[in-house]
């Protein structure tokens, strides 16, 4: 697991590594709008898959997605026009949304979060990014980076790289 301090100096190079990172199917522990999340390429199923070993969580427990804009969303999701409307005043923000999934696959939540250098990655990465709080399954999602990185401490399956911003400010996980 490596840990690398985000600050404005070496945001750029924080933010491409970040990026080759999760391209290369790697998980990666990310601050975002609300608390620190584990996030993956949600197209790469090896990944998706990893990310449940990690916070030990229940296969019958489906990860929701980050998109960059209501046109990605759209990619996956079926979206009327009332449904668009709705979105278009909750996002970007704290509110995922359980939207019918494109394809018969039943249902998908969907977030676009309030965070510019988020919605950055998924931009530049040109799809979904599966998503959830970085915590172990049934233990507290946090805003500090030291309670994320004493949860995954010892684990025998932990997340590739940590992009430590410091500790967040006081939030709750996504509605």
């Amino acid at each position: 697991m490596t840990i690398l301090k985000l600050d404005e100096k070496n945001f750029r190079k924080i933010f491409g590594i970040a990026l080759s990172a999760v391209k290369e199917g790697q998980i990666v522990v990310f601050p975002t709008d609300t608390v620190y999340g584990l996030i993956a390429d949600a197209g790469n199923k090896e990944a998706v898959e990893r990310i449940y070993q990690i916070k030990k969580r229940p296969k019958n427990k489906p990860l929701p997605v980050f998109v960059s804009d209501i046109e990605m969303a759209k990619h996956i999701a079926e979206i009327n026009s009332k449904q668009e409307k709705f979105l278009k005043t909750v996002w970007p923000g704290a509110t995922t949304c359980v939207l019918t999934a494109k394809g018969g696959g039943g249902t998908i939540g969907i977030r676009m979060p309030k965070d510019n250098l988020l919605l950055d990655l998924v931009k530049q990465l040109g799809r979904p990014l599966a998503e959830t709080s970085a915590n172990i399954s049934g233990k507290l999602a946090s805003t500090k980076i030291n309670d994320v990185l004493a949860q995954f401490k010892g684990q025998e399956e932990q997340p590739d790289l940590v992009i430590d911003g410091g500790d967040l400010p006081s939030a709750k996980p996504s509605t």
